[in-house]
């Protein structure tokens, strides 16, 4: 006799398959590489910290082109860093896949299934 699957039962089974997935683990491998970098971290603490600083500059007013210009260069040296690079890299491909497994779903479905599917009221 066999079981049937409940959604939640396949939900559990679909998180499985993707996990196993090669985008999914060069992703996660990325990721561990990022956050085991220290050098990765302290940009990645710098430039957070800049662009706060530029949030708020622009919420008061005061930021300029030269504010702006410095969180530009923090971005590009932390996404210059190799370990990072392969983490965006990594992360893309995860999207893309994601996407795909989205589109398969939604097929079925009369929402998107990972865009709309959990929101309400949406225009």
């Amino acid at each position: 006799m066999s079981v049937a699957k409940t959604v939640e039962d396949l939900g559990s089974e679909l998180g499985e398959r993707i996990a196993a997935t090669d985008e999914y683990q060069r992703y996660a491998a990325a990721k561990e590489a990022v956050e085991a970098s220290e050098e990765a971290q302290q940009r990645i603490s710098e430039f957070e910290s800049l662009r706060a600083e530029l949030t708020t500059a622009r919420q008061t007013g005061t930021a300029d082109q030269d504010l702006v210009d410095e969180v530009r260069q923090a971005q590009h040296e932390l996404h210059s860093l190799p370990e990072m690079a392969e983490y965006l890299a990594a992360e893309e491909a995860m999207q893309a896949r994601l996407d795909a497994v989205n589109d398969a779903i939604s097929s079925q479905l009369a929402v998107d299934f990972g865009g709309e599917a959990g929101g309400c009221c949406q225009n």
